[in-house]
């Protein structure tokens, strides 16, 4: 007789640091969590939208970075992006039995942003932004590009974000995030019927 816990699918967990002479970063990342996080990187705003991608994706997501903020945000935000991605493969391993593809429609008041994602291991982004704002208090909005642009290399994912349309930044932001969240948890689930990985290559 096979055990309860013999059956359960494998827990989805990674963690990884990452030190350079710019930036030290640990990201402690659970796939199959419920939304709690701890999240601190030195950058408000960007702690507040990577606290909205663990809410809104049911990940539970630890992450600690200092970097030569007083240089520039540049390097940490990057940096995190990398190492998060990293991170995701790592928890996905062979990524079988995956759903692999997943896609949101997320409005946020006034802003409208639709994100789709492919975890068929080909890293590839499209980033499209309506509101034209630059910053939003002391951080550079474009900034949040370079994130993407790192965390899909690392995660071998393809990732399009359109934010539609919204004047408002935090706004625009904030359904980007929260989009990306739900595209992705939807295209990380498991789907009892997909023998192997869901690719007729056979390899993902």
């Amino acid at each position: 007789m096979t055990s309860r816990a013999a059956d359960a699918p494998a827990p989805r967990r990674a963690e990884v640091r990452r030190t350079t002479r710019e930036t030290d970063i640990a990201v402690r990342l659970d796939v199959d969590g419920e939304g709690a996080s701890t999240i601190e990187t030195g950058i408000p705003f960007l702690n507040h939208m990577l606290e909205l991608f663990a809410k809104h994706g049911l990940f539970d997501l630890t992450i600690r970075a200092t970097g030569d903020l007083a240089v520039d945000y540049h390097h940490t935000v990057e940096d995190l992006g990398l190492v998060l991605g990293d991170a995701l493969n790592q928890a996905l391993g062979d990524r079988k039995g995956i759903v692999r593809y997943g896609w949101a429609a997320l409005p946020m008041d006034e802003s409208l942003s639709l994100v789709a994602v492919d975890l068929g291991g080909r890293p590839f982004l499209v980033y499209e932004i309506a509101n034209r704002t630059k910053r939003i208090r002391d951080f550079n909005v474009g900034l949040i590009e370079e994130f993407f642009r790192a965390f899909v290399t690392q995660a071998r994912m393809n990732l399009h974000i359109a934010h539609l349309y919204g004047r408002e930044p935090h706004h625009a932001y904030e359904s980007v995030f929260k989009g990306v969240a739900r595209a992705l948890s939807a295209a990380c689930a498991r789907d009892p019927r997909v023998r192997g990985v869901p690719s007729s290559k056979g390899v993902l």
